[in-house]
């Protein structure tokens, strides 16, 4: 079955780095559009950024533009969220999903997640 596994997240201080990684199984990888997405208790899922199946093409979220970059690795089936200038705000849990490529129906598989909190 396709399996989504989320890494990376951690406690990090304002101002510092992190990088989320999503480990794809399951699906040919090159298939499929990702995405990050993030959850902040109290607050609706938002979106980070996704990156198309060939990783040409990527789209950041407003609240992370500057800040955070999207990127994969097919041969590794593997997706990557590094996240710098990290702000209170950022924590959330961090989902990744993933989109089949061409059909335009939304985001058919989803992680489990990973927290990530900036505190000092």
């Amino acid at each position: 079955q396709v399996q989504l596994v989320e890494s990376g997240g951690g406690l990090v201080q304002p101002g510092g780095s992190l990088r989320l990684s999503c480990a794809a199984s399951g699906l040919i990888f090159s298939n499929y559009n990702m995405g990050w997405f993030r959850q902040a208790p109290g607050k609706e899922r938002e979106f980070v950024a996704a990156i198309r199946w060939s990783g040409g093409t990527t789209y950041d979220g407003d609240s992370v533009k500057g800040r955070f970059t999207i990127s994969r690795d097919n041969a590794k089936n593997t997706l990557y969220l590094q996240m710098n200038s990290l702000k209170p705000e950022d924590t959330a849990v961090y989902y990744c999903a993933a989109a089949r490529a061409g059909r335009g129906t939304g985001y058919d598989y989803w992680g489990q997640g990973t927290q990530v909190t900036v505190s000092s």
